[in-house]
């Protein structure tokens, strides 16, 4: 890229009014988005919206030692104590005593007057002096991480530990991961208690935390499992914004085909990369200073120290929702057509990178999004060199992935044509094959949108292991990765038979299908300096590794070095088998493709089976 040419394209791209947006628009898009920057801050700051205000009604009067009780709380709806009971309010307080009006609901507002008069009285004790008077009994509560075992007979055992006289809870070593310790104290009223604890019985961690700690300390009524609000609104909040940048994004580069704007860009005396790039740079440069104005504003209402980890955070993230608005604009065919493929980015990006963000501490599958690091980050808990990159690096290069496959599609032949998406997609991954050797770059390439989409399955499939037996939870993940696995070897190999780069002999399939086994296995050992580089990111993410990161038993050398080959052996034998079907056409295709995500997930199931402990 010419950084001079490229500026002007990106001058040229904001004054021609950009994703043919009337000024009026544009400005009321900007307004909507500049206000929801500067509040939502402030909800976080505040810890969010009472969304069940004044729902219930209470009659109380001002003399009733309760009244402070119902007035500090927004749930409750003040009335007058002499109003009916049933019609206009759901409960009447008498002084001290309540009364509900009989319906559900009045019973509901019964129950949420108790616990405010106990959230209130704290609220007063931890306003005295001698807080071991006021708080005699102290909990602390830390969680557990409970260990998974995978193989013949294997179980899940959770932590152990013992109750102690503090009130700490410990776990037991049933696989349950329930204890309870009691724990008693007297303060200068005296007075005594008990307090009880659980540990362990979470797969993967401890529950989600919105102060980033993996432990609560406080008197037995605070001691709850926490809703994870704050991280919920922040992963949003930094969401939110990219779906506004991607539709003008999108409709800016199906215009060059449309309009054939873009031909007199192909002519010019710039390369694809410039225009690209120059057309790119506004919309990535409008997203980056939201999440700027963003991570200032909360950063200064909640007075965190961090700011920079969540803005490289999210560096990653914007290319990859604009990467994937690119592509889909360079598939689709018509306005229409590309407001499908842009609500299927939307939805399938926004799951990506907004669920797993949410429960920032439940499991190591949450670093799958780089807003982990976001949240993380804003709520002050420590972020390692390896959980930064294990997030950030696998939507960076699936963002180049996108970028480049869009930019194969950026000229002439295929921007002014009305071909149908499957066909341009193959068009994308044709581009690159001249030879039989060509096959080993193109499936190697792949190899970040394999390990993208197969964290995304993993995190998808990984809630279910509650619900189900380990047998099949673990099939599902493997037959998820399998799948994955075949469709990048295999759909370059087909796209070359589409395109008669290569001829349809039985030896041609088997030589092609070699190269293609061979790339994705060089590609996927690669991985493996990847987890030198970030020991403590990678062990749930492969086969053997989501079984729950066991060690492999012991085994020879000899051993050792066929569990190394064999993986070569396994690739070249399903790409060949897909690239024998693959040369048939479409439905021989769909058949080789088939055999061989079943040959591959048979061995992949008889491994992790017999070497996983």
């Amino acid at each position: 890229m010419r950084p001079r040419k490229l500026l002007r394209i990106a001058r040229w791209e904001v004054t021609k009014n950009a994703g043919g947006i009337d000024r009026k628009t544009a400005a009321i898009v900007g307004v909507t988005l500049l206000l929801f920057g500067a509040v939502a801050p402030l909800v976080v700051a505040q810890g969010g919206v009472a969304i069940d205000q004044g729902i219930y009604r209470v009659g109380v009067d001002e003399e009733s030692p309760l009244y402070p009780v119902v007035e500090d709380d927004p749930t409750f709806a003040i009335r007058d104590p002499g109003a009916e009971l049933g019609e206009e309010i759901d409960v009447r307080v008498s002084f001290t005593r309540a009364v509900s009006s009989g319906t559900t609901k009045g019973e509901a507002a019964l129950s949420e007057l108790r616990s405010s008069v106990t959230a209130y009285n704290d609220r007063v004790m931890r306003g005295e002096a001698n807080q071991s008077a006021a708080f005699p009994v102290s909990v602390t509560l830390n969680y557990v991480e409970r260990d998974v075992q995978i193989g013949p007979g294997g179980s899940g055992d959770g932590g152990t530990g013992d109750g102690t006289g503090d009130g700490t809870g410990g776990g037991t070593g049933d696989g349950t991961g329930d204890g309870t310790g009691d724990g008693t104290g007297d303060g200068s009223t005296g007075g005594g208690g008990t307090g009880d604890g659980n540990a362990g019985g979470n797969i993967g961690g401890g529950l989600p935390s919105i102060t980033g700690s993996s432990g609560t300390t406080g008197a037995p009524s605070d001691i709850a499992p926490p809703f994870p609000f704050e991280s919920l609104v922040l992963a949003f909040l930094f969401v939110l914004p990219l779906n506004f940048v991607i539709q003008a994004y999108g409709s800016t580069m199906l215009s060059e085909r449309i309009n054939r704007r873009g031909e007199l860009m192909l002519v010019s005396p710039v390369t694809r990369a410039d225009i690209i790039g120059g057309k790119t740079l506004p919309y990535f440069a409008g997203a980056m200073a939201l999440e700027v104005l963003i991570v200032v504003g909360i950063v200064t209402l909640l007075g965190a120290e961090g700011g920079l980890f969540s803005i490289l955070a999210v560096v990653p993230l914007v290319l990859l929702f604009l990467s994937a608005t690119f592509l889909g604009a360079m598939f689709a065919r018509s306005f229409k057509e590309l407001t499908f493929v842009t609500v299927a980015i939307t939805v399938s990006l926004t799951t990506y990178a907004f669920v797993p963000a949410i429960f920032t501490e439940v499991t190591p599958i949450a670093l799958v999004s780089p807003l982990t690091i976001v949240v993380r980050d804003i709520q002050g808990a420590s972020i390692s060199l390896s959980a930064f990159g294990f997030s950030i690096l696998p939507p960076l290069f699936t963002a180049t992935l996108f970028f480049g496959l869009g930019a194969g599609l950026y000229r002439e032949e295929d921007m002014f044509t009305q071909r149908p998406i499957p066909l341009k997609v193959l068009d994308s991954l044709a581009g690159r094959i001249k030879r039989a050797r060509s096959i080993v770059v193109v499936v190697a390439m792949l190899i970040p949108l394999v390990i993208l989409a197969e964290l995304v399955a993993v995190a998808a499939i990984y809630p279910v292991s509650t619900a189900v037996s380990q047998t099949i939870w673990l099939s599902l993940i493997l037959l998820s990765i399998v799948a994955i696995e075949e469709l990048a070897k295999s759909l370059p190999v087909y796209a070359g038979f589409v395109h008669n780069r290569y001829d349809r002999s039985l030896r041609s399939a088997l030589v092609v299908g070699a190269f293609a086994g061979l790339g994705f296995f060089v590609a996927e050992k690669g991985l493996l300096l990847v987890r030198l580089v970030f020991p403590d990111s990678l062990p749930e993410v492969q086969q053997s590794a989501v079984a729950s990161a066991g060690p492999v038993a012991d085994i020879g050398p000899l051993v050792a070095i066929l569990l190394l080959l064999a993986p070569l052996l396994l690739h070249v034998v399903t790409a060949a088998t897909s690239a024998i079907g693959g040369r048939r056409g479409r439905r021989g295709y769909a058949v080789g493709l088939s055999l061989a995500i079943a040959i591959h997930f048979a061995y992949n199931y008889t491994v992790v089976m017999l070497f996983v402990s």
